[in-house]
């Protein structure tokens, strides 16, 4: 199931961004005292209290329609040219959130913006189960003396409940307020029957025009996904079920996923931040490399993005058949690949043609070993033999007089495989040892396509 999105929402320069860095726990968003400084939605994960979900930073929404000759000044006088599109985006993750975080400005006090804020809120609301969904929770920022606190209580006025009084750039009150919204999140729907008993989620990535849809509707045999030639065509994770061989899989066709500069104001900023819950949701990550263009810079964030998510890849080159017979050999295009995502050298490497199909009958195949190894359970006894072996080949190395010692380790779970090694001192543990412990792991006994997670401890801790 994927975490819960939480989007942060508000006119503009009521502290959005910094809200959303304080959550995220780092500066991720570009933060800055002139309004509408926010155009590009930001995504994040965040938890508290054990509950992980996804927050979203938008642009402020602009109560103010901007239109030639008006003679009317809109709040975001940073993004004038772009209130509409900001708006539009905004409204698009209010539409897509589990729970939204509306932040108001206790300085300024209830403004006719935040009531036509709220008023967007409450459309965008449905009932379900005698509750309102999303909910929403007004956060009153700025919050910075005992009078302001005091002064958040002005915001029942907006009809959306209790106010949460915090100081985004403090971290005040923010405690309370996600005591309330995980609170909210845990009570979210379960996912759907068919979605909770399918074998293995498989989903396709890449960046625009890769080839995605076209093998999407190859692997399902009809034609179910707009293929266009014009990229970005897929505005939305696509998902179908099928049976192959016994098994039930679910593929997710996705958005392609454009570099930060090249995303515009838009519907496809949040295609980006779906296409992320998309990567949560899979089992099996399918990236699809243009073969006629070769590797790029961008493929090698989207896998990066799979690597951090912790989810098992294949990498796939698409369009091979439009590569000139006389230009770069097959060994030479898998060399490049390799060099360039040195990160994923466990992920096995297909060369095909979704237009022509040749290739394609591997890719499921593939694609289900791989999830398989994520799911592969070492004894104790097997694991302690390899690093046994390992420490005997090449000792650990020392670090101020010090030297790593390593006692036992052990499988703690799977979905990846996960390895808890007791150490005397976890600061000894360098960051070639741990590749080298991991590498003697995949020599020993595979791991196809999937990242290994090894996790050192000290034996008194």
């Amino acid at each position: 199931m994927s975490k819960p999105i939480v989007a942060i929402v508000g006119r503009p320069n009521v502290g959005k961004s910094t809200l959303f860095n304080r959550l995220a726990g780092e500066r991720l968003a570009v933060v800055d005292d002139v309004p509408g400084t926010t155009r590009d939605r930001l995504y994040a994960n965040a938890d508290w209290a054990g509950v992980e979900f996804a927050i979203v930073d938008t642009g402020g929404i602009d109560p103010i329609r901007v239109a030639q000759g008006a003679g009317r000044q809109a709040l975001s006088i940073g993004s004038a040219e772009f209130v509409e599109q900001i708006r539009t985006q905004a409204e698009q993750a209010i539409r897509e959130a589990d729970a939204v975080l509306f932040v108001v400005d206790v300085e300024d006090g209830v403004t006719p913006a935040d009531l036509e804020v709220a008023q967007i809120l409450r459309r965008f609301q449905r009932k379900e189960g005698g509750a309102l969904y999303p909910p929403v929770f007004v956060v009153a920022n700025k919050a910075d003396s005992q009078a302001r606190r005091a002064g958040a209580a002005a915001f029942y006025e907006l009809g959306m409940g209790e106010p949460h009084a915090v100081s985004a750039v403090h971290g005040s009150g923010t405690g309370d307020m996600l005591d309330a919204l995980v609170a909210a999140l845990r009570e979210l729907p379960q996912p759907a029957e068919d979605e909770a008993e399918q074998d293995v989620s498989i989903a396709l990535l890449g960046k625009p025009n890769a080839g995605k849809s076209t093998l999407f509707n190859a692997l399902i045999g009809e034609e179910r996904v707009l293929v266009s030639e014009i990229p970005g065509t897929t505005r939305d994770a696509v998902d179908t079920l099928l049976e192959w061989q016994g098994k039930q899989i679910r593929l997710i066709d996705t958005a392609g996923l454009k570099r930060r500069g090249k995303i515009t104001p838009g519907v496809d900023k949040f295609s980006s931040i779906r296409t992320m819950r998309a990567i949560e949701r899979a089992d099996v990550a399918l990236l699809l490399i243009d073969g006629s263009e070769g590797i790029s810079a961008q493929d090698a964030h989207i896998a990066g993005y799979v690597q951090d998510a912790w989810k098992s890849a294949v990498l796939v080159v698409n369009k091979w058949d439009a590569v000139p017979k006389d230009g770069i050999t097959q060994e030479e295009a898998e060399q490049q690949i390799r060099n360039a995502l040195k990160f994923t050298s466990y992920a096995p490497l297909l060369f095909i043609s979704a237009l022509t199909g040749a290739g394609v009958k591997q890719v499921l195949p593939t694609a289900l070993k791989v999830a398989e190894e994520r799911y592969v359970q070492l004894s104790t006894s097997m694991i302690n033999k390899v690093l046994g072996e390992a420490q005997d080949y090449q000792p650990p190395p020392g670090k101020a007089g010090r030297n790593l010692r390593i006692y036992y380790g052990t499988q703690v779970r799977s979905d990846p495989p996960t390895f808890l090694i007791y150490v005397n001192d976890p600061r000894l543990v360098h960051f070639s040892y741990q590749r080298y412990l991991e590498n003697r792991l995949r020599q020993a006994y595979g791991f196809l396509g999937t990242p290994i997670r090894l996790v050192f401890k000290g034996r008194n801790d």
